[in-house]
């Protein structure tokens, strides 16, 4: 086995300033991106990102390997070998800061000879003691829109709040493309670490999927805000995978000289590695190379779109942060008077509830903190009332769904009316008064017919409108009768 020999070396291309800013440096990125082997050539950018100290440069050298090994077959290494390229070490305090890319790009080929040009991106670590709110969602925002393959690192297994950080961040992300379509972003990996499960799924794509789709359920007693995120996450990507990943072995993780030979590695994780890693670098998957638009995009093109997102980045960020607080009070309150476990209340009272809160959370996100210009700002508002809307409409239809006596209200008033007519008919046949009889039983007859065909066509669409117009009657009766 030929020992690795790695080419090229990191590059800090964005850097946190000491009063929490980021500051892209375009002259290292030029660099990169005009690099000669990248020219004329279709381009992929692969990253990953998620909570700090979680493994994920350990992780990307072994993409670096791969690549640098150039279809050899045994392109892992050694079992001797360091491990090198990005750098990673051990321990509580964060290693990455930034974003950090390699030098230079590498190359795979397509069948037909074509090459396609490989940028790889090391982030810094998420929700650290160090990172602010704006930092996390800068740093996971950016790296979803300049990417075609994502990798969301994360230990053990996928927690809710993992899906509320990654929502939060793809909603910047989809308004910062102005996006007019269903999946702005290319693909996203859930790379789950120690995953201690087996039993129940099994390590590598096939129990991932298995997993990603129980975490995805929608289940009936759910707040409505987690269903709705669970609606719109896998809408934001075009698609999502879900990969889980051994533990790499004691000797790894508290080891105080371990420098990365795969000798102190398991053999799990091993065996998974060679699993990922070459079909994270899958040719054949359509959302591999980069697009923006449905169109190929050049190094060249990835390096002014860097530029741009980097400059608005900040207060388009600081609106959205902003804009999910305030959502975040809206739904919580509304959740108090008419949550799935809330008794039905009137729809006039949750309307009043809707309007209240509606205002409250304006009020806030008109009030909160905010760099971004006029225009910005206004486009950020009719985002919050739009979404808010849209959280009103579930909590309707939740609401309308605890009220039994709604659904049965044809059938009872179909029922009570033929009881009725058939003992009014009685007493005025014994009155002999037999026309107002008659009229009373054909009356009784009509409610009969009525009630046979809504029972037919109730659930059934295409006699959704008869269905509506008996329903239509009822309440009629019902309103001007009782």
């Amino acid at each position: 086995m030929a020992r690795y020999q790695p080419f090229g070396h990191p590059v800090q291309i964005v850097t946190l300033t000491e009063d929490h800013k980021f500051k892209l440096d375009q002259d290292e990125l030029k660099k990169i991106l005009y690099h000669e082997l990248a020219i004329g050539k279709k381009i992929s950018l692969v990253s990953i990102a998620g909570d700090f100290r979680k493994g994920k440069s350990f992780m990307l050298d072994f993409f670096l390997r791969y690549l640098q090994a150039q279809g050899n077959s045994e392109w892992i290494g050694r079992e001797d070998e360091p491990l090198t390229g990005f750098g990673w070490r051990g321990g509580t305090t964060r290693h990455t800061i930034g974003m950090i890319m390699w030098s230079e790009p590498l190359l795979l080929s397509l069948p037909n000879g074509e090459e396609i040009a490989v940028f790889l991106m090391d982030t810094q670590g998420t929700y650290d003691s160090y990172s602010t709110e704006f930092e996390n969602t800068f740093i996971f925002a950016l790296t979803l829109l300049v990417s075609s393959v994502t990798l969301y690192n994360i230990m053990h297994n996928i927690q809710e709040y993992d899906l509320q950080h990654l929502s939060i961040f793809a909603e910047y992300g989809v308004l910062a493309l102005d996006a007019k379509h269903n999946s702005p972003f290319q693909q996203i990996t859930f790379l789950v670490r120690d995953w201690q499960f087996k039993k129940d799924r099994r390590y590598g794509f096939e129990g991932g999927k298995e997993y990603l789709s129980d975490c995805l359920k929608i289940q009936e007693k759910q707040p409505e805000e987690l269903k709705l995120l669970r609606e719109r996450l896998p809408k934001c990507f075009r698609e999502v995978n879900c990969f889980l990943m051994p533990h790499p072995g004691l000797e790894v993780t508290t080891g105080e000289d371990f420098n990365g030979k795969l000798a102190y590695i398991d053999k799990d994780f091993k065996k998974q590695l060679l699993t990922l890693v070459p079909e994270i670098f899958c040719l054949d998957n359509k959302n591999f190379i980069k697009k923006i638009n449905e169109q190929h995009i050049s190094s060249k093109d990835l390096f002014e779109y860097f530029r741009v997102d980097t400059v608005m980045a900040t207060g388009r960020i600081h609106c959205l942060t902003a804009v999910s607080a305030a959502k975040d009070y809206y739904s919580h309150q509304m959740e108090k008077y008419c949550g799935d476990d809330r008794p039905y209340i009137h729809p006039h009272q949750l309307d009043a509830f809707h309007q209240n809160f509606l205002q409250e959370a304006i009020e806030k996100f008109r009030h909160a903190p905010k760099i971004a210009d006029e225009k910005i700002k206004e486009d950020y508002e009719k985002k919050l009332e739009a979404e808010i809307d849209e959280l009103h409409t579930k909590f309707k239809n939740n609401n309308n769904s605890k009220n039994v006596f709604a659904f049965s209200r044809t059938p009872i008033t179909l029922i009570l009316s033929m009881v009725l007519c058939y003992l009014m008919a009685g007493v005025f046949n014994i009155l002999y008064l037999n026309v107002i009889s008659f009229i009373l039983m054909f009356i009784f007859f009509v409610c009969f017919v009525l009630l046979f065909v809504w029972l037919f066509t109730n659930g059934q669409r295409k006699y959704a409108e008869i269905n509506k117009y008996i329903n239509y009657f009822t309440v009629f009766l019902w309103n001007n009768v009782s």
